[in-house]
């Protein structure tokens, strides 16, 4: 096969990959709320309250089996297609999560989580339609050459002194307090992460091959930091949905965890090198595009605005505000509101 048109081949089955992670993923979450909330209707102790209850609900371990699918996809496209198209990508989760939330569990879906929904639609678009579809890093010896430069060598030392000033010297005094440390952590980890991912997905690619790749120290190597890598990740992403608000956390990790991966792909596989001005600036504005829909997502999910308030919070005036008070107050007592 010509290798332009293996090349196009990989970039295609890595972007289905990455659509089909982000779909299996954003079910999840509706699959194990529902079973969560089955077991609320008949009684059993609740997760948040130590029950244990879940794990003899069907549906919940359809929505555990779901995920695992969904990151075993994430997991395979890095090893087609490049970082830059498939991190982003990741957001599509969420969209498809908050779609399914509208329909399956009665979750209202505003004017600002539609607008959210599209633009992360539209934004996703334009990221696959400029991001780069050559792989330079084909397979673990060109991998081991690419490590051992020094803009790499730099960047890594560089994350790996920062997050370990942040565990040990910021975070005890103001993680409690600041979103941002234990967020930053989880991002600068999770870039390294991300790597170890595509350059164990570039190893399996050559075992399917042929190669003895089980013999070469890189791919043990890779596996081990991927291991060290996730559990920090999850460590402290638990510790930043325990303290603070999942609609505050789920947006800035996105754009923190985003761009330190576009970053580490830049700096290491080099992509954004065969991309011109209009590709480039394409993939950034799509991205840009993705970050302010997941903001309208979360950040005003709770919100009472819909088309049919939409006069209400128009009104100009000390009466508007009245109005908007009034409205707002009769919601939250669950009361109708009179013509």
């Amino acid at each position: 096969m010509d290798p332009s048109t293996a090349g196009h081949l990989d970039f295609y089955i890595g972007l289905c990959l990455a659509v089909g992670s982000s779909a299996f993923i954003g079910s999840s979450f509706i699959l194990k709320k529902q079973g969560l909330l089955r077991l609320a209707q008949k009684g059993s102790t609740r997760a948040g309250q130590g029950g244990h209850a879940y794990l003899k609900e069907s549906l919940w371990w359809a929505g555990l089996l779901s995920m695992g699918v969904g990151e075993a996809a994430n997991f395979a496209a890095y090893a087609f297609a490049p970082a830059t198209l498939v991190t982003p990508l990741g957001a599509l989760s969420v969209l498809v999560s908050a779609v399914l939330s509208s329909y399956f569990l009665n979750e209202r879906l505003n004017i600002h989580g539609k607008v959210g929904c599209l633009l992360c639609i539209l934004g996703s678009t334009v990221v696959v339609l400029h991001a780069p579809q050559e792989e330079e890093v084909v397979s673990l010896s060109t991998l081991a050459e690419k490590l051992k430069e020094p803009g790499f060598i730099v960047f890594a030392v560089g994350v790996v002194a920062s997050s370990l000033l942040l565990i040990f010297l910021v975070a005890p005094r103001y993680g409690q307090k600041n979103v941002l440390v234990y967020i930053l952590i989880c991002s600068a980890i999770g870039s390294l992460s991300v790597s170890c991912v595509k350059g164990l997905g570039i190893g399996i690619k050559q075992l399917f091959g042929g190669k003895a790749v089980l013999r070469d120290p890189l791919f043990w190597s890779l596996l081990v930091g991927l291991v060290l890598c996730i559990s920090t990740q999850i460590n402290y992403l638990n510790k930043a949905l325990d303290i603070f608000n999942t609609s505050v956390v789920t947006p800035i990790y996105y754009v923190f965890f985003t761009t330190a991966v576009v970053a580490c792909s830049a700096i290491l596989f080099k992509e954004w090198l065969w991309m011109t001005l209009e590709r480039a600036v394409g993939t950034v504005g799509g991205f840009l595009g993705i970050i302010l829909g997941i903001f309208l997502l979360h950040a005003f999910k709770d919100v009472p605005f819909s088309w049919d308030t939409l006069p209400i919070f128009l009104r100009q005036g000390h009466q508007g505000v009245l109005w908007r008070q009034t409205y707002v107050a009769l919601l939250q007592e669950d009361t109708p509101v009179d013509e």
